[in-house]
């Protein structure tokens, strides 16, 4: 575990699927899923399987909201830090986080009166990184709010 990058409990990652290049995470080793602040969460059908669409604020109090589409990968019962259970959509996408790039399972939720739109849980970080709560964005930030979708 030694050899694992330490983070703190806040910091910046990015969305490739979805063009977005920073977005403020809370990384929180207490909470199992990750989750994603989303507005006009709706499904539709593509080729026989559940699609979720939905906008993504571009900062916590910005006007500026991508619109994102993403395959439904599942749909469960949360229970939120209140004891509060809720189903919810989850997707499968890429994260980049400290020069790492690999695939998280997100719920989509609102997020609106929390401080950060976005949540990593432990299961995205187990094995990758190690979190000390007394440190705060240690990566550099990126330059821009957007990055081209592959």
């Amino acid at each position: 575990m030694a050899d694992m990058m330490t983070l703190g409990w806040r910091e910046r990652l990015a969305l490739p699927q979805f063009g977005i290049a920073t977005l403020k995470v809370k990384l929180d080793t207490g909470a199992r899923s990750s989750a994603l602040h989303v507005d006009a969460l709706e499904t539709f059908e593509r080729d026989g399987e559940t699609w979720l669409r939905f906008m993504v604020g571009l900062g916590r109090r910005s006007t500026r909201h991508m619109q994102c589409e993403a395959k439904a990968f599942d749909r469960r019962v949360v229970v939120d830090t209140g004891g509060g259970r809720s189903e919810r959509w989850f997707i499968r996408t890429e994260v980049m986080l400290a020069g790492e790039r690999f695939e998280v399972d997100m719920n989509l939720t609102d997020r609106r009166h929390m401080l950060f739109p976005m949540l990593l849980g432990r299961t995205a970080l187990m094995g990758r990184f190690t979190v000390d709560p007394a440190l705060s964005y240690t990566l550099p930030r990126p330059a821009h709010t957007m990055v081209d979708k592959p």
